[in-house]
């Protein structure tokens, strides 16, 4: 296994460790969190610029990679829903939009890859991926809220969070959009599965 694989593998066990210590009931445990997500989505940079840079692309790496980014991305939306950081029809809608976007991309391809293709992410997923890289950490954030108000004040707690809120809205559209652009450059893999 390649240090870009390796990478991955990485990313994907600090999912879970970031979910565990988010859940810990300690004042600067999402601040941790995040770092580790930051740490965690860090790697997902450098994995693919190293197998860019050195040739060290596999098959293998194509697909740990889209799976290490859902389910960072994924873990990080149950946590935010679960703790209400989102108003919870808001946070239903987005989570069902983001699921379902990964379910559909995964089942493409599983598909192709039957068929001997490997689907590589588009620049639209890297954007949103990039998005939604920013706006679920900051919004993880949200539950340290006596900390930021005893620190800044309840005014600017309630700014960031409707900024938290619309980045997760932008976030989401995003994920639409890149789905969509997804499905169309890639509609000959339901054409040739009939």
């Amino acid at each position: 296994m390649n240090l870009p694989n390796k990478l991955s593998c990485l990313r994907i066990i600090l999912v879970p460790v970031m979910a565990l210590v988010f859940l810990l009931n300690w004042e600067y445990a999402p601040l941790v969190s995040v770092v580790i997500f930051a740490l965690a989505a860090f790697t997902d940079f450098l994995d693919g610029k190293i197998a860019r840079k050195y040739n060290m692309v596999t098959d293998l790496g194509k697909l740990l990679d889209p799976i290490a980014d859902k389910l960072l991305v994924l873990f990080a939306l149950f946590l935010v829903v679960e703790a209400n950081l989102i108003p919870v029809g808001f946070g239903a809608f987005c989570g069902g939009i983001i699921i379902g976007r990964e379910l559909l991309i995964s089942a493409v391809r599983q598909i192709a890859a039957s068929k001997g293709v490997i689907i590589q992410a588009n620049i639209y997923g890297k954007i949103k991926t990039f998005v939604q890289d920013i706006a679920l950490p900051l919004t993880m954030l949200l539950k340290m809220q006596p900390t930021i108000v005893s620190v800044f004040s309840q005014t600017f707690f309630d700014v960031y969070q409707i900024v938290c809120w619309v980045l997760v809205g932008i976030a989401t559209l995003l994920t639409l959009i890149s789905g969509v652009v997804y499905l169309v450059q890639n509609k000959k893999v339901f054409a040739e599965s009939k």
